[in-house]
């Protein structure tokens, strides 16, 4: 049975939809004021997998998997203004650069994907609900807030106490909130600001109630998974629980999912320190499924550490799984070798471990390498491939990703056979010198010549 780590009870828990017919998750998506960064690009794997394994479990048909898009919110908004440009243009651009780079990392596209600003009428309805019972109030400078007292059991999921994050909080004298805990629902327009009608008059909503309103909206008010990187626990993840159970009355979630942060060579990721990166600049130097399976390496829950030799760790990797599917492009994928589809099964089990299924892609490319008979080897490869594919991984050609292009002054496709050719006349007429010579022009520029029975095949190094 699937288990999973439940952050709210701290600990592994079977899991146990609320309707196996109707498995429903929420994972909370970026907000589109630029390109997206290697920290974005976990969530998105991270969570890419787990819907495609709880789509292995339960059916695809039976799984929804919603992440949203906040296209509205103050760094939006200040980024419109530098740029002279309108807040529609600067989110569609960055939407439409944010899909690319999942659709380059093989992350499939969600079943739903709301955006804030097509959801007010749920935002203002879920803010008036909460007015209504006594859990919010309106300031006098127009904003509406949360009243953090009125909730019971706020900190639950984060662990933390009211009377611990009260005593390092302080209150401006202008301010407009009751408690320095209390959280802003709805923000009152400003000069030059985008807003929107309300019984409060115009203005637009405060970033903690846009998930709430969109997920209860899309998957009802108590579902299965709700997931995002860890910095959200504390206080956007904290702040959903209490509006949705005080809007609703019901319990908001049963199990959720967080995953560790980025880390550059063991430093925090920052624009200050110079060592952040973006998915595209990270796509300059390496394939996108070695990004992949960099990312997949780790565990979902602990840090992950970014750095050029992991990453080329991980191209070696997949070179030796696509390396021994050479030959066998038209087996399709199968679980057809029982014993290692139940290994990795039981991994996946055992709260997502990635490594752990990796390590069985890597005993079946040994299988297939073999070769101790026919009927085992194809079945060997036919799993590898189908497994691959639960993680995302193998989805290439092998002569795709082995022979693809890659950043830098490397020789294309053309001039590899050209020399290759070279070389193999020179082989029939008995110059082994000049054969030895282009070999090692070739591998001098990351070029692998591998001599068998059908050939002479290349890769890159």
């Amino acid at each position: 049975m699937l288990q999973i780590h439940n952050n709210l009870t701290r600990r592994k828990e079977a899991f146990q939809p609320i309707d196996p017919a109707n498995v429903r998750m929420y994972v909370c998506g970026m907000t589109v004021y630029d390109m997206c960064h290697i920290g974005h690009a976990r969530v998105l794997v991270v969570f890419d997998v787990v819907y495609r394994y709880l789509c292995e479990v339960f059916g695809a048909e039976h799984v929804t998997y919603v992440r949203n898009i906040t296209d509205i919110d103050d760094k939006i908004i200040q980024r419109a203004n530098e740029n002279h440009e309108s807040i529609d243009n600067l989110t569609g651009r960055y939407i439409e650069e944010m899909n690319r780079d999942a659709g380059a990392l093989g992350v499939l596209h969600p079943n739903q994907e709301p955006r804030a600003t097509l959801h007010m009428q749920q935002i203002i309805e879920m803010i008036e609900a909460l007015v209504e019972k006594g859990y919010a109030y309106a300031a006098e400078n127009g904003d509406v807030y949360y009243d953090v007292s009125q909730f019971e059991g706020y900190g639950r999921l984060s662990g933390k106490h009211i009377e611990d994050l009260r005593a390092g909080e302080r209150i401006a004298v202008d301010e407009a909130k009751q408690d320095p805990l209390d959280f802003v629902l709805w923000k009152a327009a400003k000069a030059g600001e985008p807003a929107w009608d309300s019984p409060w008059g115009k203005g637009r909503p405060g970033w903690h109630i846009e998930c709430s309103a969109m997920s209860t909206h899309c998957l009802g008010h108590h579902f299965d998974i709700h997931g995002g990187g860890l910095d959200l626990q504390f206080p956007h993840h904290e702040n959903e629980i209490a509006q949705s159970e005080a809007a609703t009355g019901e319990t908001f979630v049963n199990v959720w999912m967080h995953n560790g942060f980025v880390r550059v060579d063991e430093e925090k990721m920052s624009k200050s320190l110079g060592n952040f990166f973006t998915i595209r600049d990270v796509l300059q130097q390496y394939a996108p499924e070695v990004l992949r399976y960099f990312i997949l390496s780790s565990h979902y829950r602990s840090p992950l550490n970014y750095s050029d030799q992991h990453l080329d760790n991980a191209r070696g990797a997949l070179t030796t799984l696509y390396t021994a599917l050479r030959g066998h492009e038209a087996i399709e994928p199968a679980p057809a070798s029982e014993a290692y589809v139940e290994r990795f099964r039981a991994a996946m089990d055992d709260d997502f471990n990635t490594p752990e299924a990796q390590s069985v892609l890597f005993d079946l490319a040994h299988e297939v390498n073999r070769q101790a008979n026919p009927a085992s080897t194809q079945q060997a490869a036919a799993t590898l491939k189908y497994l691959g594919g639960l993680l995302g991984l193998l989805q290439q050609s092998p002569q795709a990703f082995l022979q693809g292009e890659v950043a830098g002054d490397g020789p294309d496709s053309e001039t590899i056979e050209a020399l290759i050719r070279q070389r193999t006349e020179a082989r029939a007429n008995k110059d082994f010198a000049e054969s030895d010579r282009i070999r090692d022009e070739l591998h001098d520029q990351g070029v692998i010549l591998e001599d068998g029975p059908g050939g002479t095949t290349w890769r890159r190094e």
